[in-house]
């Protein structure tokens, strides 16, 4: 069984998500793109011998497509999830789940209402880290406690340049979004607590957005997590994790693709963005995700519970950003 997708969304992200389903998933074929760029659109959509469309509903609605991805902008996800949920269309949405934990909240009641009637769910979030080849090594060194009990986990996320229009709210919804998912999925325990710091701030950082940050996460367990979020550091894309515990500690490697040796000095390369760093974690989420289409069973992906978690701890690090007093803000799930 050929499972028939729609992409909606043709910039970056939504590219290399046509690119990978028409080339590098088994199973799959993308059968429409919608985009609000017509010209975008067509031109996607023609790489692929695909229908193309401004309207996402004449996509999510077409007898054409089986499932939908949904690769548009933040602020779209909500109402775009909730139309692909009315029409039983499963759907693959990248993160976040959407910008604010009230739309959130809707999604999660719409998806288990389904889930109420059916006994599955229709929607997979796409926090690709999970899938990460690195990350799942870590996840399973971790787990083994072969290095004994977790004391501390540092993380760093550093960007070329934020995008446009980059805030101190969207670098916590768009960017640390992705730790604080693998964080309570890699130790097993919620966050529970958070605190956000900023020192000097980057003269590359657009007016108005504090970079770079630090951001302290303590999860249920008593582990405190440091994350440096710098979208301005200028020389690479560069994601780290290390977890400290009783009797050593684990990190992910960052991987280089080429080592050269040239005028009396070895060096490797930075990619420029996230993409070539997580290209394994992508293909291997978008197979499993058409996999459990195919196979009709539960999606392995994460879920609309964890993109929920996950911006509650979000907006507890935004009301944490605006408290001079730098002190921890506890994390509320009600």
């Amino acid at each position: 069984m050929t499972v028939r997708v729609g992409v909606i969304g043709a910039g970056i992200m939504g590219m290399d998500h046509i690119t990978n389903l028409a080339t590098a998933i088994s199973g799959a074929e993308v059968s429409f793109v919608a985009d609000l760029d017509g010209a975008r659109a067509a031109d996607a959509a023609q790489q692929v011998e695909a229908c193309s469309t401004t309207d996402p509903s004449a996509l999510i609605n077409s007898p054409e497509v089986d499932a939908v991805v949904i690769a548009s902008h933040d602020s779209t996800h909500a109402e775009l999830i909730l139309a692909c949920l009315q029409a039983s269309k499963p759907v693959l949405c990248e993160k976040p789940l959407a910008p604010t934990v009230d739309e959130c909240r809707q999604i999660v009641a719409a998806d288990e209402e389904i889930v109420a009637a059916t006994g599955r769910s229709l929607l997979s979030l796409g926090f690709m880290r999970r899938f990460d080849p690195g990350y799942q090594a870590l996840l399973r060194h971790t787990g083994s406690g072969d290095a004994g009990t977790p004391l501390m986990v540092h993380c760093v996320s550093r960007n070329v340049a934020s995008g446009p229009n980059t805030t101190t709210t969207t670098a916590i919804t768009n960017s640390a979004i992705h730790e604080l998912d693998i964080i309570p999925w890699l130790l097993g325990s919620p966050i529970v607590e958070v605190a956000w710091h900023a020192g000097r701030r980057s003269a590359s950082a657009p007016e108005g957005f504090q970079d770079p940050a630090l951001m302290l996460l303590r999860t249920a367990d008593g582990v405190l997590t440091t994350l440096e979020l710098f979208l301005n550091a200028q020389y690479g894309y560069s994601t780290r994790c290390e977890v400290v515990s009783e009797r050593g500690t684990a990190s992910l490697a960052e991987p280089a693709l080429l080592s050269t040796n040239e005028s009396l000095r070895q060096s490797t390369a930075y990619p420029e963005d996230w993409r070539p760093r997580f290209a394994d974690a992508y293909r291997i989420q978008l197979q499993a995700w058409i996999r459990s289409l195919q196979d009709k069973t539960a999606s392995p992906l994460a879920t609309a519970r964890d993109g929920l978690r996950a911006a509650q701890v979000a907006k507890a690090l935004i009301t944490a950003s605006a408290d001079s007093r730098n002190a921890f803000t506890g994390v509320d799930y009600s």
